[in-house]
Formats: C-alpha cells, sequence, structure tokens
C-alpha cells in the first residue's frame, strides 16, 4: 500500500504548530496565575503528543528535546519546583526551539543546533537536583553544519500553510450538492434553447435558476474561505508578553469576539499593522507600573483585541488602557510639518488622524520599539491594500482605541462603475461619496485635471480618460464621482455612470501585479474585462506626476482641503 508520507509531514507540522500556540498561550497564562493547573495540564499534554508524534515518525532530537521539556513540566505539576518568570522565559523559548527544530528534522537535520543544544541542557539542568547541575556545554561552531534558517527554507514548500484551511464536511457536502443541482440546470437550459419552438418564457425561467444555484453555491465557497480570528488573535498573546518585558512594562492582551470570521487572504496580510499597533500601544500609551499604580491604576495595563461584524463589514479595535494619546505633542509636531494653519482649532478626529502619516512621530526618543517616525504610515497603507479603512479615538489617562474597518471578503468587491468610451472601470463603492455632473466651463477646459467648487469648498479633479491615454471622443457631458481617502477629498471626471454592483474580483497575472493604482479585475456580464481602480493609489500616483500638486505622501497638494462644518478647514501648503 502507498503511503503518502509527504501529506503525513505537513499534518505532523500543522498539527505541532496548533499544539506550540496552545502551550505558548498557556504558559503565558500560568505565569499570571502559577496556582492555575489547567494551564499546565494543557502545556504537558502538548509536549507529551509532540514527543510521541516525533518519536514515531523518527526524529530522536526532537523527541529528546520534547522529554526534557516535558520532565521540567512535571517537576512544576508535582511543585518540586516553583513557577518563576525564569523558568517560564526558558520553556517559551523552548517554544521557540521545538517551532524551529520540527521543519529543520524533517528537512533531514539530525543533530540540534548549538542555541537548542544549549537550551536543552538549561532544560536538563532545571531537571537535576541543585548538587548535580553543570554548566551548559560549549556551542558548536563547526563552520560546515548548514545552518537551520537554510534548510527551513528548502523545507518551506513542504510545510507551506498560509493557503490552506479547514473546511466543515457539512459546507463541502453543500457545495457538492449545489455543484449537481447547476449541473442539471444547465442541461434543462440547454434542452429548452434546443428546442425548435421553445418558449422564452421557459428559458427564462430555467435561466434564472441557475443564477439562483450559482450565486447560492458562491456564497457557500465564500463561507468555506472565512476563518475565526480568535487564533489569529492569540498569537499576539507571546507578542504583548515580550514586548512589554522588553520596556520595562507589564502588560496583557484580551481578546473579545473570538468567534467572528475573517477572509482567509486577509489573515496574512493583517499581521504585520496589528503588530505594530501593539508596539505602539506599549511604547506610547501604556505606562511603567509604577506610573500606572501612583495614577490608581492597575500596574498591569492591558490591551484589547475585539472583532465584530457592522452590515458588510468587519470592524477590528485595538484598545490600550494606557495614558491616551498626548495631544499638545501631535500640535506640536502638525505644526512644526507646516501642513496645517492652527492644527490646535481641529477636532479630535482630524487631529489624531496625523499619526497615520508618513514620519509623523511625538517620541522624544528613539528606541527599539518607535520613534523613527515609521509603523503607523505603514498600517494605513497595509490596511488600504485591504480596500478597509482605519481611524483612532484617545482620551487622556482612558487610552487609546485604533479603529480598522475591512470588507467581509477580499474576493467580492462592493463596486460603483464607471465607464470611458468603450472601456469600464470599478471603484470601490466605499471611496465613492457622490457623484455630480462636470460644470460646463470645466468640460470645455482641455486639461486634464483641475479644480470645481463643490458647496463652497474647491474639489480638484483629474479626467480619468487622460489619465489611462484613451483617445475615445468626449461626450457632451461628464461627470464626476467624488471619493475620499483619509483626509482628501477629489474628483475623477468619466464620461458614464453605470452605478453600484456586486462583483467577483479575479487577480492580475504576475505580470502586471505591480501595476499602479490597479487593484485588480472583474468580468462584466458581456464578457469583457474591466479594471478595479485603487483608489489610494491612483491618487498618490496622480499628485506624483504632477509636481505643481506636491506629493501626497510629503506635501499635500496646496488644493485639497477639508473640514467639517463649525471647525476650520485644513488647508494645506
Amino acid at each position: 500500500m502507498d503511503i503518502d508520507f509527504e501529506g503525513i509531514l505537513r499534518t505532523y507540522v500543522t498539527e505541532s504548530e496548533e499544539h506550540l500556540v496552545r502551550m505558548e498561550e498557556s504558559l503565558i497564562g500560568l505565569e499570571t496565575y502559577p496556582d492555575d493547573q489547567k494551564f499546565l495540564e494543557a502545556i504537558f499534554r502538548g509536549a507529551h503528543t509532540i514527543k510521541g508524534n516525533a518519536a514515531g515518525l523518527g526524529f530522536p532530537k526532537v523527541s529528546e528535546f520534547a522529554h526534557a521539556f516535558e520532565e521540567l513540566l512535571q517537576r512544576l505539576r508535582n511543585h518540586v519546583l516553583p513557577v518563576t518568570k525564569e523558568t517560564i522565559s526558558v520553556l517559551l523559548r523552548s517554544v521557540d526551539a521545538l517551532r524551529q527544530m520540527i521543519p529543520s528534522a524533517i528537512a533531514g537535520a539530525k543533530e540540534l543546533e548549538p542555541e537548542h543544544q544549549t537550551l536543552l541542557a538549561q532544560l536538563i539542568d532545571r531537571n537535576a537536583p541543585p548538587a548535580e547541575r553543570q554548566p551548559p556545554p560549549p556551542q558548536n561552531t563547526n563552520p560546515s553544519r548548514q545552518p537551520a534558517r537554510r534548510r527551513r527554507e528548502d523545507f518551506q514548500a513542504l510545510v507551506e500553510r498560509a493557503d490552506t484551511v479547514r473546511v466543515d464536511i457539512q459546507k463541502l457536502d453543500r457545495m457538492l450538492n449545489l455543484a449537481g443541482e447547476i449541473a442539471v440546470a444547465h442541461g434543462r437550459l440547454r434542452q429548452t434553447l434546443e428546442t425548435p419552438a421553445h418558449q422564452i418564457g421557459e428559458a427564462l425561467e430555467a435561466h434564472g435558476q441557475l443564477e439562483r444555484l450559482s450565486l447560492d453555491l458562491q456564497e457557500q465557497i465564500m463561507k468555506a474561505r472565512m476563518v475565526p480570528v480568535g487564533p489569529i488573535f492569540r498569537q499576539y498573546i507571546r507578542t504583548v508578553r515580550d514586548i512589554a518585558q522588553a520596556s520595562g512594562k507589564v502588560a496583557r492582551l484580551l481578546i473579545h469576539g473570538d468567534d467572528v470570521e475573517i477572509d482567509l487572504s486577509m489573515v496574512e496580510k493583517l499581521k504585520d499593522p496589528v503588530t505594530h499597533m501593539i508596539r505602539n500601544a506599549l511604547d506610547h500609551g501604556i505606562e511603567p507600573p509604577e506610573v500606572r499604580r501612583a495614577k490608581g491604576k492597575d500596574p498591569c495595563g492591558s490591551i484589547t483585541l475585539k472583532a465584530l461584524h457592522d452590515g458588510a463589514s468587519i470592524i477590528i479595535e485595538l484598545i490600550d488602557d494606557g495614558a491616551g494619546l498626548n495631544r499638545d505633542r501631535i500640535v506640536a509636531r502638525v505644526r512644526s510639518m507646516g501642513v496645517v494653519t492652527d492644527p490646535e482649532q481641529l477636532p479630535d478626529k482630524e487631529l489624531f488622524n496625523f499619526i497615520f502619516e508618513p514620519g509623523f512621530s511625538t517620541a522624544e526618543k528613539i528606541t527599539d520599539l518607535s520613534g523613527r517616525g515609521v509603523g503607523m504610515d505603514v498600517v494605513r497603507r497595509n490596511i488600504e491594500t485591504l480596500r478597509g479603512t482605519v481611524g483612532v479615538d484617545s482620551s487622556p489617562e482612558m487610552g487609546t482605541t485604533i479603529a480598522i474597518r475591512l470588507p467581509l471578503t477580499l474576493a467580492i468587491i462592493e463596486g460603483f462603475g464607471v465607464g470611458i468610451g468603450d472601456e469600464t472601470y470599478v471603484l470601490p463603492l466605499h471611496a465613492v461619496l457622490e457623484c455630480i455632473e462636470l460644470p460646463a466651463e470645466e468640460h470645455r477646459n482641455n486639461s486634464s485635471h483641475g479644480v470645481i467648487n463643490l458647496r463652497g469648498q474647491p474639489l480638484p479633479y483629474i479626467r480619468l480618460r487622460d489619465w489611462f491615454g484613451l483617445t475615445s471622443p468626449r461626450p457632451a457631458r461628464e461627470n464626476v464621482v467624488v471619493i475620499e481617502v483619509g483626509r482628501v477629498k477629489a474628483g475623477l471626471a468619466v464620461d458614464v455612470l453605470y452605478g453600484a454592483r456586486q462583483t467577483v474580483i479575479k487577480p492580475l497575472g504576475k505580470r502586471f501585479q505591480k501595476l499602479p493604482a490597479i487593484a485588480g479585475s472583474v468580468i462584466l456580464g458581456n464578457g469583457r474585462v474591466a479594471l478595479i481602480l485603487d483608489v489610494p493609489g491612483l491618487l498618490r500616483e496622480v499628485i506624483r506626476a504632477h509636481g505643481d500638486l506636491g506629493t501626497l505622501e510629503n506635501e499635500p497638494p496646496k488644493s485639497f482641503t477639508t473640514g467639517s462644518k463649525g471647525s476650520a478647514p485644513m488647508q494645506y501648503h
């Protein structure tokens, strides 16, 4: 009988990672609650399973290391050793080591890396009676040994997990049944059309049934792509613990809405933004324990990751209970940048959004965590690539909330179709504010861009036909789609407005993936292809192309103004 050994190894790697994540989470829980036996039991079960599986698959060094890990846990279970921060740190480093050892062992490594040998010696040493403890062995510096990093890279193709998802068997059964019903509906429609005297009504009925079944199948496939955010959020428990300790603070991560589901394709793209947000919260928000104690707060700060559904969107919030944003420092920094006159007159919502500008930082000194003016602009840029938005709210001494709004799925877009000549383009609907007719005097203007008056406010616009180099004649009437990105409003002049539509996104091929301002494509009902515009990217590219408008990333254009009723508008210089 043929055995799919590679499949067995993939399963082993996947299950081991799941055990290691739970062990990591339980170790941090044990550090906070040393007397809670359930944490110890969960860690012990994970280590025992990894050890047994490694031995069964012929990885003795992994099994040996896991055995030493298990022995130390047993001494903690029997209260021979106390639970201390030092012991927890050793066990957490051991989890990291196992995470590296397993793919290395599968790739062919017969011995442990020097740093793993040192860690194994520390585990064994802690298991020995005090009188028998020995110093750790010297590291093996033999240069002929292949680095573990290289072996892990070589094995990456075998253990790739980023694009896999577990699907409930009932969902698969439903999709299979729908596929069968669609085949029957196709046959019925074909038979109807092949009948010499077929009735239009009967053909339309068969087509309607086929369309309903196709939409149902599409919905089921979308559901199969969804994964709960709980396991994703729990990965940051260790991140919060390690960053807090490195900065001399104490903090814990709280998770709400862990059963809320998100599109699998968003998972990897959210990791960097959330990590940046956690770093900023710990460095700028959470105070040191003695400061919090003096303020009457719990010395242990809290960072909350919260997920919830809101209509066709998912909202992810990162909330800290720290000192909040320093309004005076932000005002001073905005004034020094010279982008707004009288920044102190801005409402908090508009002022705080400046933290997402490139190069913006209020840090008094540069640390390993922050102060270099990079981070939050990366958060906004990454969120925009997911067709999302990000905002911030803060109260003095109460903390800060950063809210990310994302579409439920990246596979389907709620779009707004526009036409230029024979070409169709799709704009993300969330970026569209309104549509107006281009004034007659601007219509007679042959320039590729200009400024119009929108209810007393100047609105810069561009002609999409000129940007894309289309040579079809201009119609007698042009329309302007008013879009908004962050604090910036602009207009896109087009020929025709097709309105809102829900469409399935088709990714561009590798050759076209780096095209500026293009996010993907859709297939229209007539079989033609329409491009989906990346609105933030489009604005950046257009502004870069016109030196007189400045640069959106470094100096927004003079004509771009925003403001709210009752507040001074932002004037860009």
